[in-house]
Order: structure tokens, then sequence, then C-alpha cells
């Protein structure tokens, strides 16, 4: 063999010297032990410098978005990096075989670095794979993190296995045998992490929360945007920008609210009352009529209506003695087809979706007229402007109805009234 004759070479070299013959196997060991060490070392740099270089100009000049990310997750370099073990661990033995103790310690010292060196190009392939992943139109429904940490989990697990199988000469089988009697320690060690495992995989089969939903989980003070879905937790960034963490299990076994629906449908819900004072409710007369037919959105229905309640009240003979006779308009129906008119007319209120105006039970604060619309814009901001524009001008145009109002007496109120005489 090729080891055996350059340690032959070595060894007349050195006997040539005048050394002795057991002074000449030693060298001959050493050398050819700094030359195994020599070829591990020029190994990786041929590797880093010069496989890596051409898978560099590969990937550069590639169009496909994944061998990118392979190499910005240094994939490719942590495997070359397993080369120099691999000779190592096939040349030792080769090289000094006068020192079996030795080259056994080398060959696991070399073993131990390739299962290093493949666990961790394993955790670089996996976090590419979710990079990966996260472009794809599935990421938006599918939490890949928490399942991919579970396999890098066990990867773990295996890797430290086979170390000790290589530190204690020992079948990595006897090990897992072990591992029955500390079954009871390793379920309670390990809870939070099957929990969250289980959890995980259930919120994604089922689609019930991704990265970038929005949710809101009171019981942990949780009001806002999924950062980050991991193994055990998941970071929820409020709307004041404060961090939540909440247990991965607890949105399997506890409620919450995710707003994900609401952004998917297209719309956002508006709904709010304004509460009308009951005792500014009452029958429309012709001045009022007269003055309310000026208003654009609601001339033709007035105009309309009154010649069908015209006619009703004149086909069945009803008395115009009192108004209470027949059919009459409200101040407050009125009112109410005019917030109809008016919402119809919005641009930015969503006309396909539950459209709404309705008057609810009275109260001993009055009676509520409810606008149950959507929007057709999801954003925060621009959603509490629409709202507020829409409530603005309703209760600024309320007057022209004779309507008032509800509102609890202020101090000022009470201090009209005092100085009334």
């Amino acid at each position: 063999m090729i080891s055996n004759s350059l340690e032959h070479t070595l060894t007349g070299l050195a006997l040539e010297l005048g050394v002795s013959r057991a002074v000449a196997d030693y060298t001959s060991d050493i050398l050819l032990f700094a030359s195994l060490l020599l070829l591990a070392l020029l190994a990786r740099v041929l590797t880093k410098y010069g496989l890596l270089f051409i898978v560099r100009l590969f990937v550069e000049k590639s169009p496909a978005r994944w061998d990118d990310i392979l190499k910005k997750n240094r994939f490719f370099s942590r495997l070359a990096s397993v080369v120099p073990a691999i000779i190592i661990y096939k040349l030792a033995p080769l090289t000094i075989p006068g020192f079996p103790l030795i080259a056994a310690f080398v060959v696991s010292i070399a073993k131990i670095y390739a299962i290093i060196m493949l666990n961790s190009a394993a955790f670089s392939l996996m976090d590419s794979l979710h990079s990966i992943f996260l472009e794809t139109r599935f990421s938006a429904k599918f939490a890949l993190k928490g399942s991919l940490q579970a396999l890098k989990l066990f990867i773990s697990i295996v890797s430290v296995l086979l170390i000790l199988s290589v530190l204690t000469d020992k079948t990595p089988l006897y090990f897992l045998s072990g591992l029955g009697a500390l079954t009871a320690v390793l379920l309670l060690v390990f809870k939070d992490t099957i929990m969250g495992l289980v959890a995980g995989i259930q919120l994604s089969v089922n689609e019930m929360v991704c990265e970038g939903d929005w949710i809101e989980m009171p019981q942990f003070g949780a009001d806002g945007e999924v950062m980050d879905f991991s193994l055990t937790t998941v970071k929820v960034r409020n709307w004041d920008k404060t961090i939540t963490t909440i247990p991965a299990y607890a949105l399997i076994s506890q409620s919450f609210r995710n707003w994900r629906g609401m952004e998917e449908s297209g719309g956002r819900r508006i709904k709010r009352s304004i509460i009308i004072d009951m005792n500014s409710i009452r029958f429309c007369d012709d001045a009022l009529l007269s003055r309310l037919s000026r208003i654009q959105l609601i001339s033709g229905f007035i105009d309309e209506r009154n010649r069908e309640i015209e006619t009703y009240n004149r086909e069945k003979g009803i008395s115009k003695d009192s108004m209470v006779n027949g059919r009459h308009m409200t101040n407050l129906g009125v009112f109410r087809i005019y917030t109809e008119k008016y919402l119809h007319n919005n641009p930015k209120i969503h006309k396909d979706m539950t459209f709404m105006v309705r008057q609810l039970q009275p109260t001993d604060k009055g009676i509520p007229i409810e606008i149950y619309v959507f929007s057709n814009d999801q954003r925060w901001t621009h959603y509490e402007a629409i709202q507020a524009d829409i409530f603005d001008h309703l209760l600024a145009a309320i007057n022209e109805f004779d309507l008032r109002v509800f509102q609890s007496p202020a101090g000022t109120d009470l201090a009209k009234m005092g100085r009334q005489p």
C-alpha cells in the first residue's frame, strides 16, 4: 500500500542518517501523521477557495432563488467542512499504525467533528427550506417553523446519541434501550416542547393562526400581529408595539380572536349607534316636509311617499282632524331613510356586504339608530377616519329633522338651569 511504502521510505531515510531503528519508526510515524494533517488542511483550503468558489459562481449566475438562500445560510460551506474529517477518518489508522490508541483517538475526534458539521449543515438546510417556503403562497396558511424546529430537535438528539456512541464505542441502540426508563423524566422535561409541537401541527393543519395574522387574546394581554410562530411559543406584537409571548398550546386550549377573516373579506365592520331623545320624535307636518324636501338625497323619496300616503288616506277615508289617524311620515323615519341614502352614496362603504340602518329597542337613554355597514378600506387609521366622517355628518344633520341626540346633563347644563328664573 502507498502508506506502507511511504513509511518504509521515511524509515530508510532516517536509518541512513544514522538514527536507531526505534527512533526511525517514531520519526516516520510522526512525519506521516503530519502529512495527514497537512493533507486535511490542503483539502480544507481546496474546498473553501476552490470548490466553494466554483459553487459561488454557479449560484450567482443561476436565475433560481433557492441556491442563493442555501448560500446565504452557509449550507455549502458547512457541508464542505466535512471533507477534512473524512480524510482523517479514512487515513489516520494507516498513517500511524504504530500508535493504535492515538489513531483511535484521532478517528473519534474526526467522527465527532463530522457529526457536528453534518448537524450544522442540516440546520442550514432547514433554515433555507423555511426561507424558501416563506416566499410561496402557502406560507400565509401554514406555519412551517414549528415543525422544522421539532425536526431540528430530533436531529440534535440523534447527533448526541451518535457522539456518545463514538466516545463510549457502543452502538446507538445501547443508549436508546436506556431511554425507556427515562421516559417519564423526558416527558416532564420536554412537556412544553411536546405540547407545542402538537399544538403547532393542529394550528397549521386547521389554519387557525399564521404569521402576520392579527389576533386578540385578552387573558394574555395580546392584541396585535403574530410576528413569530415557534415550536413552543407565539410572539405577538401588540398595537402599542409591546410584545406578548403566548404558549403555543394555549391557542388550542383557550379561545382567541383572529382578524384574518375580516382582512380576507375585503371589508371592515362599522357598528355604532346614535341615541335619539324620544321626546323629539314626532309626525312630519307640511312645514317640516317642505323643508326636508330641499335635501337632495331624500327629496324624491318624500314626494313619492307623500303621494302614496295621500292615496291611502283618501281611499280609506281617513279623517285629517288628528295626525294619529291614518298614515304619516315621522321625522325619525325620514332621518333613517336619509342615513341609508347617505351611506349608499358614500364611495367608502362596501355595497356588497351587510348594509343596514336599524332601530333598536328603546332604553332609558333614548332610542338607538344603529348603523351596521362595512367600509371597503381595512386599514385601521383609514377605517377610523371613514367612521368618524359618517357620524360627524349625521350628528350635524340631525337638527334638520327636528331631532335631538340624547346626552346626559353636564355641569354646565345644570348651571344654566339654576340661572333660569
